[in-house]
């Protein structure tokens, strides 16, 4: 993946989510929450993971209970450090700074490093809220988990406490096509970006949890989308390599399946979806067929035009008060 300056991206949210005080908008105010999300991304990787933040931030029926700055794979062009889960916290403040959040959402620095293998989880503070969070008994708001990027944490706390696997949603954005659904694009990595951050983890995920999962696999999450154009008409973003008229922001899906549900029988009923047994990950990182795998949510088709219609709306209507 080559790299762009993420800088810009930051400089351009900063100008979008320049409102003087970070609340709801008044068209907004009645929106209550009805769902917690724990939001894991590599914030100091693509910058499509800070649009994805910036969205649900501004997503009343969403109580962000937690944000986890995740790591990249090893030398990613985009953060070659061996700090990148530590620079993606900060990436993560730095758009709560951006956007003038005075409500206190704990953000935490995952794991700098990818598990050492499919049983052995990471330990570290973000592993623990999730199973924190995942078992209180104080609530019945559903909890989703929403991961743009790898799995380490959330396959960490389902190794370390297993009892989490019925009490929340999964939502991965990650994984090849499968051969039945899609084809490849051209010139396609065999083993997909973001599974390829931590393949330790989606083989504890898909191989060894019991995880209630929802995936967007690599086919569909290229649907996002957003034009060029559209962008330059917000603010000025210099580009750094040639991407054509589109850009993908392929974590925004994260908000469409969580916020954007459906008022009555809450569901995200205007994407498309099969249901499936969850394949096994083998070593080589490619899906393998397995007789015992749980069914799973496999998404086929987004509605990418509500997904980005509500951002825009929202920044608007920030915007206007």
């Amino acid at each position: 993946m080559k790299k762009i300056e993420i800088r810009s991206f930051l400089f351009c949210l900063s100008l979008m989510l320049s409102f003087t005080a970070f609340g709801q908008s008044k068209g907004l105010a009645g929106v209550e929450p009805r769902m917690r999300v724990i939001v894991d991304n590599d914030f100091s990787g693509d910058p499509d993971g800070l649009f994805q933040l910036a969205h649900l931030l501004m997503s009343p029926s969403v109580e962000i209970r937690a944000i986890i700055g995740s790591h990249l794979h090893v030398n990613d062009g985009f953060d070659r450090s061996k700090t990148q889960a530590d620079n993606a916290a900060k990436k993560a403040k730095e758009v709560l700074q951006a956007m003038n959040v005075t409500k206190a959402i704990p953000v935490f620095a995952g794991s700098n490093t990818a598990m050492v293998n499919d049983s052995t989880p990471v330990k570290n503070d973000a592993v623990n809220f999730i199973i924190q969070e995942a078992l209180r008994t104080d609530t019945k708001t559903p909890l989703y988990v929403v991961c743009g990027a790898g799995l380490t944490e959330i396959a960490s706390a389902a190794l370390t406490d297993p009892r989490i696997a019925d009490k929340l949603t999964l939502i991965w954005i990650g994984g090849p096509e499968y051969s039945d659904l899609a084809l490849p694009p051209p010139g396609y990595s065999e083993v997909e970006y973001n599974l390829n951050i931590d393949q330790a983890a989606a083989r504890a995920v898909f191989n060894r949890s019991a995880l209630r999962l929802w995936q967007i696999p690599r086919n569909v999450y290229r649907q996002c989308l957003l034009s060029y154009a559209q962008l330059l008409t917000m603010a000025r973003i210099q580009r750094f390599i040639n991407i054509g008229e589109t850009y993908i922001l392929g974590d925004s899906p994260l908000v469409l399946l969580t916020a954007l549900q459906s008022s009555f029988e809450p569901d995200p009923s205007s994407s498309q979806y099969v249901v499936r047994q969850a394949p096994r990950i083998n070593q080589a990182g490619i899906y393998a067929h397995n007789h015992a795998g749980r069914p799973i949510r496999v998404y086929t088709q987004l509605d990418t035009n509500l997904m980005f219609a509500d951002f825009f709306a929202k920044l608007e209507l920030m915007n206007s008060h």
